[in-house]
């Protein structure tokens, strides 16, 4: 029998076509999840600028709040009180003795700054 070129476009035909069936539903299976996927990707872009815009709020809440607390009823330009701080003092200050704050001293400075003897 001799090999004739007619029969193997034939059988080509045939079997690509059953190839192109299995390659359809395989597209039609990404498809479907590329459109899942999309989906999913724009529901998280969504989610993520929602938390951004939350964070940028919560961010202006906090440095106003921080702003509050740097505003004390005394002026901040008044000196720090170093006898507490010697470190931050010069040299020459740290190498002198500090005279321990006497029981009405701490009951003055109580007094002053509204805090309870319990916070010391």
């Amino acid at each position: 029998m001799r090999w004739n070129p007619r029969w193997f476009w034939l059988a080509a035909a045939l079997f690509g076509g059953a190839a192109c069936d299995q390659s359809k539903a395989e597209l039609d299976q990404t498809r479907n999840q590329l459109q899942a996927v999309t989906a999913e990707r724009d529901a998280l872009k969504t989610q993520v600028s929602a938390l951004q815009t939350q964070v940028s709020a919560l961010q202006q809440q906090l440095q106003q709040a921080a702003a509050q607390q740097q505003t004390p009823a005394q002026p901040a330009t008044t000196a720090p009180d170093t006898r507490r701080h010697p470190s931050a003092s010069s040299p020459a200050d740290a190498s002198r003795k500090e005279s321990p704050i006497t029981e009405q001293q701490k009951a003055a400075e109580q007094q002053m700054t509204g805090r309870s003897s319990m916070n010391n």
